[in-house]
């Protein structure tokens, strides 16, 4: 199956880009904040980002991987990043069928940035 993990690839290509993750760690796309959401390349960056579910850190690239995990993996890992961050965990398997949605989009290898709800190639 295909998720996103960070990666440091095409970092810079925008001005206000930003990578704190752990390269490889598994994302996920947290709501926006209310200032995000009137402009996603403003000065919080929650609009554009993707959080690391290990490291609690963000990035605005992710990349498409193929992994051999099961769908129950995926989700006890969010289940677990969710509970170190506070987040309810019940949110887990939503999480994971968004991450699968958007990954399967694109091919493996494929490097993504967001804004807002849409994601979009940077590199293949």
């Amino acid at each position: 199956m295909k998720i996103l993990v960070a990666t440091p690839l095409t970092q810079g290509t925008r001005d206000n880009d930003y990578n704190y993750c752990v390269p490889g760690e598994l994302l996920w796309v947290q709501e926006p904040c209310d200032r995000d959401l009137r402009d996603p390349d403003g000065g919080c960056g929650c609009g554009r980002g993707f959080a690391g579910a290990a490291s609690h850190r963000a990035t605005t690239t992710a990349q498409v991987v193929e992994v051999d995990f099961s769908y129950d993996e995926l989700v006890l890992a969010i289940q677990t990043s969710l509970a170190d961050s506070g987040w309810p965990q019940n949110w887990a398997a939503e999480v994971v069928h968004d991450n699968l949605m958007i990954a399967s989009m694109f091919p493996a290898g494929t490097v993504i940035e967001r804004r807002l709800d849409g994601f979009s190639a940077r590199a293949a």
